[in-house]
Parts: C-alpha cells; sequence; structure tokens
C-alpha cells in the first residue's frame, strides 16, 4: 500500500525530514506520535506533493508520488483530511462534496456510503459549510475526502477542538474505515484517541521515524510515550 522510504524534506535550508521511512497496509491505521515540530504534518504534505522530496521514495500501490505534481496525488486515491479542516467555507456542503467526486470523477453512487457514516450531512446539503459547526465541518472535510473513493486516508489532528461527542463520532469512523479496508494515516496528539484506533504507532522524532510498534506494546510500556512525545 503506502511505503515511505528515507525521506528528506526541506523547509529553506533546514532539513525537516531526516530519512525517514514507514508503512501503512490495508485495514490498518498507523499513528505518528510525537512533539510538535516532530516532523507529522510535514510527512502528510509531502505525502501529497505540498512539500518536495529532496530525495527519497513515497510509493502508493506501486506508483511513485513524489515524481508528481500536487495536483495529481488525490487522483491515485490519497484522501487528505488537512488539519484545521480548510473547506470551501463559501460553498455549501453540496458544492464541497461535488468539489471532492470531480477529483476523480468518482461515481455519485459513493455518496450513498458517506451518507452512511454521516447522515447529518444529508440533511444539511444546502447550507454554506462555514456555518456548521466544527464537529459538523470535520464530518464534511472526511466526507469530502471520502470522495475520491481513496485506498489511503491522511488525517491531520481530526479531534482537534472537538467536544467529546464528537470526538468519539470521528473515532467510530475511523474504525469504519479501517473495517471497509482503507489504509489510514493519522496525525493525533490525544493518546486516549491514539490508543482506540490505531493498531501501530510510529513515534516521529526531529524529522525522523525513531520507533515503530503495535498499540499493544505501547499500552504494556507507556513509558516511551515520556520519551517520544513528553507525557506521562
Amino acid at each position: 500500500m503506502l511505503s515511505i522510504r528515507d525521506l528528506d524534506v526541506y523547509h529553506g535550508n533546514s532539513r525537516t525530514l531526516k530519512g525517514l521511512s514507514l508503512d501503512v497496509k490495508p485495514g490498518e491505521v498507523l499513528c505518528l506520535l510525537g512533539r510538535n515540530g516532530a516532523g507529522k504534518t510535514t510527512t502528510l504534505r509531502a505525502i501529497m506533493g505540498l512539500i518536495p522530496a529532496r530525495s527519497g521514495s513515497i510509493t502508493l500501490n506501486g506508483v511513485e508520488l513524489t515524481s508528481l505534481p500536487a495536483h495529481e496525488v488525490p487522483k491515485q486515491g490519497v484522501g487528505y483530511v488537512p488539519q484545521g479542516r480548510r473547506l470551501f467555507a463559501e460553498m455549501t456542503v453540496r458544492e464541497n462534496l461535488e468539489i471532492g467526486l470531480m477529483t476523480r470523477k468518482t461515481d455519485r453512487a459513493i455518496l450513498d456510503s458517506i451518507f452512511a457514516l454521516f447522515p447529518i450531512l444529508k440533511t444539511r446539503l444546502d447550507q454554506v459549510s462555514g456555518t456548521l459547526s466544527g464537529g459538523e465541518q470535520q464530518m464534511l472535510a472526511t466526507a469530502r475526502a471520502l470522495c475520491l473513493a481513496p485506498s489511503l486516508i491522511l488525517m491531520d489532528e481530526p479531534t482537534e477542538g472537538l467536544m467529546p461527542s464528537m470526538i468519539a463520532t470521528i473515532r467510530e469512523v475511523i474504525l469504519e474505515l479501517r473495517a471497509r479496508g482503507k489504509a489510514v494515516l493519522l496525525v493525533e496528539q490525544r493518546i486516549e484517541a491514539v490508543l482506540s484506533v490505531a493498531d501501530r504507532v510510529c513515534f516521529v522524532e526531529n524529522g525522523a521515524a525513531k520507533a515503530t510498534m503495535d498499540v499493544e506494546a505501547l499500552r504494556a510500556d507507556p513509558g516511551l510515550l515520556k520519551t517520544y512525545v513528553g507525557v506521562a
């Protein structure tokens, strides 16, 4: 599915990803954990082609993504739910979803499965997306990404700023996506959220993947959270 090998990314003269390597398999949730500035969001943006790779490889189902312009990456089946949602706030829910459908010319029948995950969106199709609640906007951002019928979904801090009930909804959606065979690469700071949805955790520190382990190993040795994330 997704394979990253020896990835180097620079911001100006600063090397922000340093030989980072990881894999995500179909039907798996891999969570990137690390302190602020560790390189987690940069990893997602590099996959999307929004930041060019200086060296290394990013392949999805055997296709080299680093050689593609950014607008071609979603067409390979990569759905991106960025931090802060980044909806077209002046457009309606329907129009935001239409943009997702147009990206890969996806069959509109996919909306049935999306509305099964987010039934409230079906009732808000003509509402301007900027007037939705924070949780509803997160649903729409995720739904828009799913309109691509992606095999890989990148989610950056999807529970940020949400009420506990909405966090639980997002958790259930991630579990359902995993059950549908999607590969999910998740950046998340809420440790309890990570432990409840992730299959594996990759600790990122100073732009490098320092350790990757099953979530059960992390449960057994929570001291690793202090080492890599700075929390007990």
